[in-house]
């Protein structure tokens, strides 16, 4: 940091604080202990959800398909519990996590018991007492929904090629149904759109896949004392990052025992650049409105006119009042709130309300441990775009300040809570 002042002078920013922060290599969040514990505690605490939304997400594109009933998508057949994740156990490559392939114990045996004991899944899921797949789905309809920023994946999913294929998989999934092959060529563009969703099921359950693994290590090196600043939980991002950029993204259909790729691994889709960043600009930016605090109509200028100036995700929630953001975080707050670890929940106990608060802090918390992550994403970006940090040249410096700014200017709107995290008060 001193360095890169002897060259440049000081940002004219209302954050500049915090750019010069990232010009040191640093996180958009504060580097001390009190933040390193609450965002270490809550990526384990979403991993684990994370380690089912991944799974079933899958699960629903790869098997569930088109099916017009799908009452059961939300019970995962134990073939996808046992599923490997290929970046965890002694086979992953590379190996994330240092823990096992299959699904977290912690969430199998959440899924046995829940909160209210050993009972039959359906009493569970009637009771509410299950992992909320319905946050896993909008965040999948929030990236559907946003198709500009995915701009390669979109065009493939308008193309002939995706149209064929999608066409044999449609048929090979009816066939034994003369009811659906009717409405099918009767609403060719409707089913067609289904597979589009669909495709996006399999793309963030791709993306999320990497993502459960990197958190449970982390948390594993902070309980080991080898995770000790917020610096290195952000450089561990940036290095799974590059580590796994090219991830093939794809869309296979399962039939039986064959296979119908409607997006092939040939295509040549990435984990980065078509599935982890349009994640972050969704659902981390924009989103949509939380539903009922907003109207679309255009004369009561209630929403941006473009979808690119939408700012109704994690990074602007307003968590405190009611959890308002364009996916409802109460939903991923209630199901974290089954894994938090002992140290995070004594944490909780000692402030605001204890436990009578504790959806509403762990809220603040993923907030802010998402500011990390996207601090991760820019110096991900500078790094493969711009200059390094400690760069010779003033003019590369210049560069690479020109970009953290471009990136700052983002959370110039008051609905921004950049400026909050930086307090250890904003509770």
């Amino acid at each position: 940091m001193t360095q890169t002042k002897l060259k440049l002078p000081p940002a004219n920013h209302p954050f500049a604080d915090v750019i010069h922060r990232l010009e040191a290599g640093g996180s958009m969040l504060p580097d001390n202990p009190e933040n390193l514990k609450q965002i270490i505690g809550i990526y384990k605490a979403y991993a684990i959800p994370m380690d089912f939304y991944w799974r079933d997400l899958l699960y629903i594109a790869e098997r569930v398909f088109l099916n017009p009933l799908p009452w059961f998508k939300y019970f995962l057949p134990k073939k996808y519990l046992d599923l490997p994740n290929k970046y965890a156990g002694k086979d992953g490559a590379p190996r994330v996590w240092r823990g096992e392939a299959e699904a977290h114990p912690e969430l199998i045996d959440f899924i046995n018991k829940g909160e209210t004991g050993k009972m039959p899944k359906l009493l569970h899921h009637l009771n509410h007492d299950r992992i909320n797949m319905e946050f896993a789905e909008a965040c999948m309809r929030a990236m559907f929904w946003h198709e500009d920023i995915n701009p390669q994946f979109n065009a493939f999913l308008d193309s002939d090629e995706y149209k064929a294929n999608a066409d044999r998989a449609i048929k090979a999934y009816c066939k034994s149904n003369p009811v659906m092959l009717g409405l099918y060529k009767l609403f060719p563009d409707m089913f067609l759109e289904q597979v589009k969703q669909l495709s996006y099921y399999s793309n963030l359950g791709l993306f999320w896949e990497v993502m459960c693994p990197v958190f449970l290590e982390m948390s594993d090196l902070y309980d080991e004392g080898k995770m000790t600043t917020v610096k290195e939980a952000m450089d561990f991002f940036v290095n799974g990052i590059f580590a796994v950029a090219g991830r093939p993204i794809y869309h296979h259909l399962y039939i039986g025992d064959e296979c119908y790729e409607i997006i092939p691994k040939s295509q040549g889709f990435t984990w980065l650049y078509e599935a982890a960043l349009p994640y972050v600009e969704a659902i981390f930016y924009r989103t949509s409105p939380f539903r009922g605090t907003k109207s679309y109509n255009a004369q009561a200028k209630q929403v941006p006119d473009e979808q690119k100036d939408f700012h109704y995700g994690i990074l602007y929630a307003d968590v405190l009042p009611v959890g308002m953001a364009g996916i409802p975080p109460t939903l991923l707050m209630d199901d974290m709130w089954h894994f938090l670890p002992d140290y995070l929940r004594e944490y909780y106990q000692q402030h605001s309300r204890g436990e009578d608060d504790m959806l509403v802090q762990l809220g603040i918390t993923f907030q802010r441990s998402m500011y990390n992550v996207t601090s991760a994403v820019i110096q991900a970006l500078r790094q493969a775009l711009l200059y390094p940090l400690d760069d010779p040249n003033p003019e590369h410096l210049e560069k690479n300040r020109a970009f953290f700014t471009a990136q700052m200017d983002r959370f110039l709107r008051d609905e921004a809570r950049l400026q909050d995290i930086q307090s250890q008060d904003y509770r």
